[in-house]
C-alpha cells in the first residue's frame, strides 16, 4: 500500500472525516537537503515524502488547533519516524471556514 493510501487509510479509521484530501508534495521539495533525517544527501522530489492533509472532522469540534495537530501527529506516528519527512496538517470542524 502506498504511503498517501495508509495515511487516508488511518484518518479515516480514526476520525470518519466529512472531506479529507491527503496531498503528495514531494515534488515541491526538490534540491532540498534531508541528510540530517536519513533521507537522500539531495533530495529528488520523488517519492512519498512530504504530505498535506486537509480534514474536517467532527471529532475536531472539541479540540483547539493544538490539541488537533496533536491527534493527527500522534496517529501518523510510525510514518513520521520512517519515511514521512515532513506533514502539514490543515484541520477544521465541519462548519469551519477552510482556506481549500
Amino acid at each position: 500500500m502506498s504511503m498517501q493510501k495508509t495515511i487516508e487509510t488511518k484518518l479515516n479509521a480514526a476520525f470518519a472525516p466529512e472531506r479529507l484530501s491527503v496531498l503528495n508534495e514531494s515534488h515541491l521539495h526538490a534540491g532540498h537537503h534531508h541528510t540530517a533525517s536519513g533521507h537522500h544527501e539531495t533530495f529528488d522530489g520523488t517519492g512519498e515524502t512530504h504530505f498535506r492533509v486537509r480534514i474536517v472532522a467532527p471529532a475536531f469540534a472539541t479540540m483547539s488547533r493544538v490539541e488537533r495537530h496533536r491527534a493527527v501527529n500522534t496517529l501518523l506516528a510510525d510514518e513520521l519516524a520512517g519515511s514521512v519527512h515532513a506533514l502539514a496538517i490543515e484541520p477544521a470542524a465541519p462548519g469551519e471556514k477552510t482556506r481549500w
